[in-house]
């Protein structure tokens, strides 16, 4: 029986081979992490995280082994949007007590604490290489969390259940059918 993908792989598409974490330990920090291996909550240092990296790399728990951030995965990312140059961490975001359909599934840009993304111009062109494809995109200054990807025209349509204009039908159907779980 052939493997099959996870869901960030199917989002995102597989792990890039020619990118590395290098130095990067944004995750290591800026993300909760609540498996049976390891919890921690957003925003601490991993307990196993050192001025050198991990301390238990060889042996880390599994989350640390197969969870990798967007720019690992999206080659439309530049090198300079690996999160510890950029500013800026991406993931897939699962929220099974999600608030707006738009939340449940969706890809997160969380500029991290101190970032310059927003000035430097690196928030709108990670923003530009996500926003192509039907997942919803949402950006957080760690303060507000907005909805990018749909726009708002077409969100508030497909949110509503209104009938969409001619220009929007296509793109409407395309986030209803994609979206249709979460829209019941």
């Amino acid at each position: 029986m052939a493997d099959h993908p996870d869901l960030e792989t199917l989002l995102l598409g597989p792990v890039l081979p020619d990118r590395e974490c290098g130095g990067c330990t944004a995750c290591c920090v800026t993300l909760k992490v609540d498996t049976p291996d390891l919890k921690k909550p957003a925003g601490t240092p991993c307990p196993q995280l050192s001025a050198t990296g991990c301390s238990i790399h060889a042996v880390r728990p599994t989350i640390c082994r197969t969870w990798f951030c967007a720019w690992r995965r999206v080659a439309a990312l530049p090198d300079e949007a690996r999160p510890d140059r950029s500013g800026l961490i991406v993931s897939v975001s699962f929220n099974r007590a999600a608030r707006h359909p738009f939340e449940a599934i969706a890809l997160t840009v969380l500029a991290l604490p101190g970032s310059k993304a927003v000035a430097s111009g690196m928030a709108a062109h990670v923003l530009d290489a996500l926003c192509d494809r039907p997942i919803a995109v949402w950006f957080s200054d760690g303060q507000r969390k907005m909805l990018m990807h749909p726009e708002n025209d077409v969100s508030q349509i497909v949110l509503s259940g209104a009938e969409a204009p001619p220009q929007l039908a296509a793109e409407v159907a395309l986030w209803r059918q994609q979206y249709a779980a979460f829209l019941a």
